[in-house]
């Protein structure tokens, strides 16, 4: 057969047809009617604009820039931030639904996309009004690139372990250190940089400050190749006596441990829609091919392997939206819950691409199905924004406190 037909990134009307039938009455129903629009115009907007260049970008390594110029448009970027900084004050289930389209079409596209929001979000809850007028609506309108610089070479997951220094100086501090796969960090503009005022005070001395891209001594490495990701850019960030404002602190000094765990939360909502769009993406790529090899005639294993992938997404999907609406609610949502949905959102994205690449046997390795795609894609999710192994330490701790109330 000829399977150059089954590229449906490049028709939006096959796009969005397929993609409205993957959707789940289940998971619909409890959605808002405004979130269901927000849902429906992302599906158009990535028809249109960003799955029709996903395999370009992965086989050229070319930045993002055009399809999320096109989110940014739409007034996607923004979408759990007040008006007055540009955004459109939507729930994070609404922002959760919108990642996962992105993430669908798109997955690096999804990754530049969720980093704008992870780069303003902290100057939102820590930073002054000021730092918020002059910064936050860049991001959000992508006229700007934003990165969070947490990573170290030698401290990862272990915030704590910084070696990134600041050092009081008159009027403000003067920034020394590295920074290691930093997402978008070879064009950021504005970057979210944690570091420590005071090694000895080890968590205590974590703060978090706003850097202008364009400071003397702010330097950047090439960025890495990877395994997926192709058109989301990772770099190293260098820091040569940058001088910081004062007013450039979020929060207040050894205030940052808190604004990295604030933050968190909604980086995990991200990596977690990622990995149920990237299930999806999959799941629906793999029904289009077998479609067009057999029509509806399927072996009874195909049929079963199917329904077993439709069930595993229903369920991810539910429980992204389930942990999503909680932190809307503003209960209190502990590390073990959030870990769990990134835990097992992202290990689905990663192990329904491993079985529609089995189910469709050789066709799965094809580049032009894209299968073999989000399976590259899909592994990084399970390594950011905490590895999976940290989540299910903390899910794991949280579960052995439970115990110590039992008689």
């Amino acid at each position: 057969m000829s399977v150059e037909p089954l590229a449906l990134d490049l028709d939006p009307k096959a796009y969005i047809e397929l993609n409205d039938m993957l959707d789940e009455p289940t998971a619909d129903a409890a959605l808002t009617r405004r979130e269901r629009e927000v849902r429906a115009l992302t599906r158009e907007v990535v028809a249109r604009e960003v799955a029709p260049g996903a395999a370009a970008l992965d086989r050229t390594h070319a930045f993002a820039h055009e399809g999320v110029q096109a989110l940014a448009r739409a007034g996607l970027m923004g979408l759990v931030f007040p008006r007055h900084l540009g955004g459109t004050a939507d729930t994070n289930v609404a922002y959760a639904v919108a990642m996962e389209e992105v993430a669908a079409g798109c997955a690096a596209t999804s990754l530049v996309f969720m980093t704008q929001m992870h780069a303003a979000y902290p100057i939102l809850i820590a930073g002054t009004d000021d730092l918020a007028r002059r910064y936050v609506p860049g991001l959000l309108d992508g006229s700007v690139y934003g990165a969070l610089g947490i990573t170290e070479p030698n401290a990862g997951s272990d915030v704590s372990g910084l070696q990134t220094t600041a050092r009081p100086v008159a009027g403000g501090y003067d920034l020394n250190g590295s920074k290691t796969f930093i997402t978008t960090g070879d064009r950021a503009g504005v970057i979210i940089c944690f570091a420590t005022v005071d090694r000895s005070l080890g968590r205590r001395g974590i703060t978090a400050f706003v850097v202008d891209g364009g400071w003397e001594g702010v330097g950047r490495g090439r960025p890495f190749d990877k395994m997926g990701m192709h058109g989301s850019s990772t770099a190293e960030l260098f820091f040569d006596g940058v001088r910081i404002p004062e007013d450039h602190v979020l929060g207040r000094p050894g205030e940052g441990w808190a604004v990295v765990m604030s933050s968190v939360v909604k980086s995990r909502i991200s990596a977690a829609a990622q990995g149920v769009g990237l299930a999806r993406a999959a799941y629906g790529r793999t029904l289009a091919a077998l479609r067009r090899l057999h029509g509806t005639r399927l072996s009874d294993e195909q049929t079963f392997a199917l329904a077993d992938l439709r069930g595993r997404i229903l369920q991810g999907r539910l429980l992204l939206h389930a942990v999503a609406r909680q932190v809307d609610a503003d209960d209190t949502v502990t590390s073990g819950q959030i870990g769990i949905m990134k835990q097992v959102c992202t290990d689905l994205g990663f192990t329904a691409s491993v079985e529609a690449a089995r189910i469709l046997g050789p066709y799965g390795d094809l580049a032009v199905l894209g299968v073999e795609r989000c399976l590259r894609d899909a592994k990084v999710t399970q390594i950011y924004d905490g590895t999976n192994e940290i989540q299910r330490l903390l899910i794991g701790r949280e579960s052995a406190r439970a115990l110590e109330g039992l008689a």
